[in-house]
């Protein structure tokens, strides 16, 4: 375990000379633990079309799907994949909620840290008809309702059933959670009015919010969302407040990050940390994170291995309370 984690502190030390002495020398694999069209995969093919339009390498990258077992197949071919610097895994909190709702013997130590691209706000959505307008009303309705009001998210036990839960236990509310297959079908059964609320990110809901279907009540982050562009004809993302403003003390955010197998040299990892480092500087990725609202965070070496550190202990602590830990 130490061996990985110290290799990402001495590669992030390395110099850019260094991290140019090992460059690939066959395809690139990276490997989505999700199915195709959802937001992971989106960032995944955002990476490879910047990276192939500016000419970042020589060897072309290639994007797997790989969904089953709520991204424990991946997970588990990156493991056995120990030493093989031309493949990559792209994931978010599911890298620890995985093995830990499913006792998967797998952990993100047992792969090479390579970067935080990003973190993914989500934000309370309700069906625009409805009157709510912010996250005390709909605590209210919640707490009046029989039977409980529906929610619905990315399968269960994932990231939108996490944020229902601790929603009820920080509000003192019942709610019943519905699990689907991603975050586009929970969007659709909001907007048909079919559940009451979701939690989905901004790239899941853009659609619906800008034709007038739903409207978000507030955001699980610590601040706004910086982008002020309008995305209806009078609010923009900046304009939705945190759901901690609006009495509902709840903050959630999901990291973006790429991995590589474990027993890689601190070469090859040097230099896909590089690698991602010219990524997030490319106008691709730029739009990209603007257009889906994502926040800005790049991280690697030490600064990244604390993150995961810490936000792994924050998942324990949070799937804990809600009972979503597996038993053998």
């Amino acid at each position: 375990m130490r061996r990985f984690v110290t290799a990402a502190v001495l590669a992030a030390a390395l110099p850019v000379a260094s991290a140019q002495a090992w460059e690939p020398t066959k395809p690139i694999e990276i490997i989505v633990p999700f199915p195709p069209g959802g937001s992971s995969d989106q960032m995944a093919r955002t990476i490879q079309g910047a990276i192939q339009k500016n000419n970042l390498v020589s060897q072309p990258i290639i994007i797997v799907n790989k969904p089953a077992a709520a991204g424990g197949e991946a997970m588990l071919d990156i493991q056995k994949s120990a030493g093989d610097p031309h493949k990559l895994i792209t994931t978010s909190s599911g890298i620890y909620m995985t093995p830990l709702a499913t006792k998967l013997p797998v952990s993100w130590k047992n792969f090479t840290p390579i970067a935080m691209m990003a973190q993914d706000a989500f934000l309370l959505w309700v069906n625009a008809s409805q009157p709510y307008k912010n996250a005390k009303d709909f605590v209210e309705a919640a707490k009046k309702a029989n039977p409980p009001l529906k929610t619905g998210g990315n399968g269960s036990k994932r990231e939108d059933h996490l944020i229902s839960v601790t929603m009820e236990q920080a509000a003192g509310i019942k709610i019943t959670y519905i699990p689907y297959q991603g975050g586009g079908p929970s969007s659709v059964q909001l907007a048909g009015g079919h559940i009451d609320a979701n939690m989905n990110n901004p790239a899941e809901e853009i659609a619906n919010w800008r034709s007038g279907a739903v409207k978000p009540l507030c955001v699980f982050s610590d601040k706004p969302l910086a982008y002020n562009q309008k995305i209806t004809a009078d609010m923009s993302w900046a304009d939705v407040p945190t759901c901690v403003s609006q009495g509902l003390d709840v903050n959630y955010q999901m990291l973006r990050g790429m991995f590589m197998p474990g027993k890689v040299t601190p070469e090859q990892q040097a230099f896909y940390v590089e690698l991602f480092r010219k990524v997030t500087e490319t106008a691709d990725w730029k739009a990209y994170v603007e257009r889906n609202a994502l926040v800005p965070d790049f991280r690697s070496g030490q600064a990244f291995v604390d993150f995961l550190t810490t936000d792994e202990q924050k998942h324990k602590d949070l799937m804990g309370k809600a009972g979503f830990i597996g038993t053998n």
